[in-house]
Order: C-alpha cells, then structure tokens, then sequence
C-alpha cells in the first residue's frame, strides 16, 4: 500500500500565475508548469533567505523533500528563461495554511521570522530571530 500523501503547507498563492516573454506570439503547446508547492520552495529560499531546513519546517516536510522540490523547481524555472517558455504556476500537493481561507497573506506564518520596521521609515522587512 502507498503512503498517504503529506500535503505540502503553502502561505499564501502567486498573485500571478503565468508568466512569457513579450515579444513573441505564446506557444501553448510548449509551457512549463511548475506547481504551487515548487513556486513556495522557491519564494521562501530565495526570496524570504530561509535554509532549506527552515523551508522544511515551514512547508510542514522533511528537508530531503524541500530539497527535491527546489531542485526541480530551479530546472523549470532556468527552461522558461533561457528557452523563452511560457511559465505557468498551477497544481501540487499542497494546502493553504490554516489560519486563512486564502491563505496567511503575508507571506509566511512568521513562526521563525518576524515583521519589523526599517529606521522607523514605515516600510517592512523580514527579519530572523
């Protein structure tokens, strides 16, 4: 018997889902889809600074998994750019956190970061523990 699918915890879902060069007519028969979980592995690795274990934690998966998903992640994301793909962001196995219908919205569960301010200028950053 398979193991049961563990749901990948996924903040919030990409404002924007599709993705293409400009200057050519898209190719919808020649579009790379990378799935919601491998765009949240991306955005908290690369984006939000998190290691792959703190990535993990965050995700509610082992590191070995996270570390998969970005891999895979990379790949797609180095074919839509150097091959001028379409890129479209849809599927996975994950779900949204629990604390919103639609998600956190503000981008993690802030379990290991935390939101403050720069120099009292009103903007926010992210900043670890």
């Amino acid at each position: 018997m398979p193991r049961p699918v563990k749901w990948r915890r996924v903040c919030c879902l990409p404002e924007k889902s599709r993705f293409g060069p400009l200057d050519i007519q898209p190719d919808l028969n020649n579009v790379v889809v990378m799935t919601v979980d491998e765009y949240e592995a991306i955005r908290l690795i690369d984006l939000v600074n998190l290691t792959q274990e703190e990535c993990a934690e965050q995700m509610n998966i082992g590191r070995g998994t996270v570390q998969g998903i970005y891999t895979e992640a990379r790949k797609k994301l180095a074919d839509a750019l150097v091959n001028g793909k379409m890129l479209c962001i849809d599927g996975g196995e994950y779900k949204l956190c629990d604390s919103y219908p639609n998600g956190c919205g503000i981008g993690c569960c802030r379990r290991t970061r935390k939101l403050e301010l720069v120099d009292g200028s009103g903007e926010p950053y992210i900043q670890t523990k």
